[in-house]
């Protein structure tokens, strides 16, 4: 009872300081020349996803090992599968800079951003593969 009591005040006082930082952004000003308010945006949002998916790793891999302990062995091999993906997605990235940008970002920007667009297109990959295959299973099982 108690981690619940805690947990609920551990999404109030993230949603008091998303709701603060994005006041404060309004404030600011979001346009303005510096973009300090874009960026710390930016990193809070970084922030929540990190939190969130270590919390899914973490709390998912302590109920996983409470119910069922060989079940660490499929996230565990999901995670390195995860990770070969991303690695591939890195490799293959260029890092060329956009038409009319060169020379005004990093190497490592430019290589972290087509890695991004590379996950991307993977990910857009399997979802029509995905979709396709379970129509076609669906029509074959349909059929019988």
């Amino acid at each position: 009872m108690k981690l619940n009591k805690f947990f609920k005040w551990l999404l109030l006082v993230l949603i008091l300081v998303s709701v603060g930082l994005l006041v404060w952004g309004f404030v600011v000003g979001f346009a303005s020349n510096d973009g300090r308010a874009v960026e710390v945006l930016l990193y809070w949002a970084y922030f929540m996803v990190g939190l969130g998916l270590v919390s899914w790793v973490l709390i998912g891999g302590i109920v996983m090992a409470k119910n069922n302990p060989k079940s660490l062995i499929k996230l565990g091999v999901g995670l390195v599968v995860i990770a070969a993906i991303c690695f591939v997605a890195y490799l293959l990235a260029p890092a060329n800079p956009a038409f009319g940008r060169e020379g005004m970002d990093s190497f490592g920007k430019l290589k972290l951003t087509d890695t991004i667009l590379n996950l991307t297109y993977f990910a857009g990959a399997l979802a029509i593969v995905s979709i396709v295959v379970g129509e076609v299973r669906l029509a074959i099982t349909n059929r019988k």
